[in-house]
């Protein structure tokens, strides 16, 4: 369900604000909203990949870090709330952090070099299940084998 959510998300809007030109160094623009421009016949700005193949290969980094963040709050909250959390998480740190680096935002512009998504995709998860961990407390079922 989170890889949808994120999907979805991906392809409405997130991956303009991502990718999109730049506004501020903050977050991209809304030229790519519902994919609009990208297809298999342009090639993205920065690569010889054509777009589309380059928003799908993307997506696939953005649902990998949520997978990372539900590692840490599994048994700590009810799977409806995490349904909740993703489309925000993937909004409010994902996306910006993405466009930061990947984007041509202001970690970009300072020189940040991120090939393998240690800044993109570990430290944000990291510190979103950190976040997540210790807002939540403990988990709920610490028990692996049940007792007679």
């Amino acid at each position: 369900m989170a890889y949808a959510i994120t999907s979805v998300i991906w392809v409405l809007y997130a991956y303009s604000l991502a990718f999109g030109a730049d506004v501020h160094g903050i977050i991209g623009n809304l030229q790519y909203v519902f994919m609009n421009g990208v297809t298999s016949n342009t090639l993205h700005p920065s690569t010889t990949v054509p777009e589309f193949i380059y928003a799908g290969f993307q997506l696939a980094f953005a649902a990998i870090a949520v997978a990372l963040v539900s590692g840490s709050l599994i048994e700590r909250l009810k799977f409806s709330a995490w349904l909740v959390i993703v489309p925000l998480w993937i909004s409010f740190v994902y996306v910006p952090v993405a466009h930061w680096v990947w984007g041509g935002g202001w970690l970009a512009k300072l020189g940040a070099v991120d090939f393998a998504g240690g800044i993109v995709i570990h430290i944000t998860a990291g510190f979103g299940g950190l976040a997540g961990a210790l807002v939540l407390g403990k988990r709920k079922n610490t028990q692996l084998v049940p007792t007679p």
